[in-house]
């Protein structure tokens, strides 16, 4: 199956952004030097296995908790914001294959968005991880904003969007909220797609609100999808999803 689409919102963790180098005991090591307190590492660590102990993994620490998560595992240093988030940024790569398609995608015509779960970060949405990464590897250019439950930030302007706060991907609201954006553009939910790596929160709540969806499964395959597509590489998307200038015929 192909797609014929106006708008893609893309994930950021296990899809755009590679996390396995991402390891919480070497970024915390690292940061405990940086901070000039290596001494730290071993208890900061240790505090690090206490919060995944009591939220049940890291990805869900880093996408609701990660103020609490610094506070706590850095001792309330107020260097370690900046510091952590710093260091971040050389953990993580870009999935292979992204740039070529973004670029690919937005020659088609197609509107390209990146959608997060991220709820908390220290402070404003230009200084959190997701964009960050996307300044440092170049994307920029080819993204019109960040939606989160923060908000949306255009990226042109740099504006926030303050409609955007408090919804989620998993209830789905936070799609709501982009279809009727969408629409005010004449583009409607057929014509959108939602791309990720997570059934409950990239797959089936924008499909229940008439989005196309596509499986990213380039890091972890979790079984079954109702996802339209599902693709393991970026590079899929040239050869599977064309955009307004190049209207496919009905499958």
């Amino acid at each position: 199956m192909s797609l014929n689409i106006s708008w893609l919102g893309i994930d950021m963790g296990e899809c755009l952004m590679d996390v396995t180098t991402r390891q919480s005991h070497w970024l915390t090591g690292d940061t405990c030097k940086a901070l000039g307190r290596p001494e730290r590492a071993a208890a900061s660590c240790h505090k690090w296995r206490t919060m995944v102990e009591k939220y049940g993994s890291v990805p869900v620490i880093l996408e609701r908790h990660k103020l609490e998560l610094l506070n706590y595992v850095f001792d309330g240093n107020p260097a370690a914001d900046e510091v952590y988030l710093d260091i971040e940024q050389s953990y993580l790569e870009l999935a292979d294959g992204a740039r070529e398609a973004m670029r690919y995608l937005r020659t088609e015509g197609i509107e390209l968005s990146i959608v997060t779960a991220a709820k908390t970060s220290p402070g404003s949405m230009e200084d959190a991880c997701e964009f960050r990464f996307l300044e440092k590897h170049g994307l920029l250019e080819y993204i019109d904003s960040v939606m989160s439950p923060r908000g949306r930030l255009r990226v042109s302007d740099r504006s926030v969007d303050t409609r955007y706060e408090g919804t989620s991907k998993e209830t789905g609201t936070i799609y709501d909220v982009i279809a009727g954006d969408l629409a005010l553009g004449g583009i409607q939910p057929h014509r959108a797609a939602m791309m990720g790596d997570k059934e409950w929160t990239d797959i089936g709540p924008a499909k229940k609100r008439g989005f196309r969806t596509i499986l990213y499964t380039g890091y972890i395959c979790r079984g079954p999808s109702e996802a339209d597509l599902v693709i393991s590489h970026f590079s899929e998307l040239m050869t599977k999803v064309s955009g307004p200038r190049h209207a496919m015929p009905p499958q």
